[in-house]
């Protein structure tokens, strides 16, 4: 049953089979996580977002209409989901320490590569962090959750021309503000 497609699944939701609900959680829950927190910075809330897009997908099935990408589809519910918390809590504390969700580094680079890389990690994390909302969801759609730029412009309801001139102009401005901290030596640490 795990060879069917996203979309097969979701209609087989719509007709009522919800124990296939559990096949694109599966499928999803972790790629939702990643976005909501790269998003927000908090686990909690990052979770509950992803329980909220999985609610909503149950209790709307009968909408889902099965034309187009699935991925575009939850990730515009996503966005959705995202916008409403948003408005609720107006702004998001970007508190929460990332560097214990992302991967290990080797353990093979001396101490002083390893301070680069954290001190680099921290910086970009900054960077980010001061980007506007819709500039770091464009980036963490097409950097972080690798989305391609198809699917994106679905989402967003714009050409995939304009999205790259967009993700272009987003990262020149996120190299600059990195290299401004990175000039001035402001990681925030210690």
């Amino acid at each position: 049953m795990e060879s069917l497609s996203d979309n097969a699944l979701m209609l087989k939701v719509k007709s009522g089979d919800l124990d296939k609900m559990g096949l694109l959680y599966q499928r999803y829950h972790q790629q939702l996580y990643g976005f909501f927190f790269k998003m927000c910075g908090n686990g909690s809330i990052s979770e509950d977002m992803v329980q909220n897009v999985f609610f909503r997908m149950l209790k709307y099935r009968y909408t889902y209409k099965g034309e187009g990408s699935f991925k575009t589809w939850i990730y515009h519910l996503s966005r959705n989901v995202f916008a409403d918390q948003y408005r609720k809590n107006k702004r998001f504390n970007f508190s929460e320490d990332m560097a214990k969700y992302e991967t290990n580094i080797e353990k093979e680079q001396n101490q002083e590569e390893l301070l680069i890389e954290y001190q680099d990690r921290i910086l970009l994390r900054r960077a980010i962090g001061q980007l506007s909302e819709e500039k770091r969801e464009l980036l963490i759609l097409s950097k972080y959750q690798g989305l391609k730029y198809d699917e994106i412009a679905d989402i967003l309801n714009c050409s995939a021309g304009a999205l790259k001139v967009r993700l272009h102009r987003i990262i020149k401005e996120l190299q600059t503000s990195f290299n401004k901290m990175e000039k001035e030596g402001n990681y925030g640490i210690g």
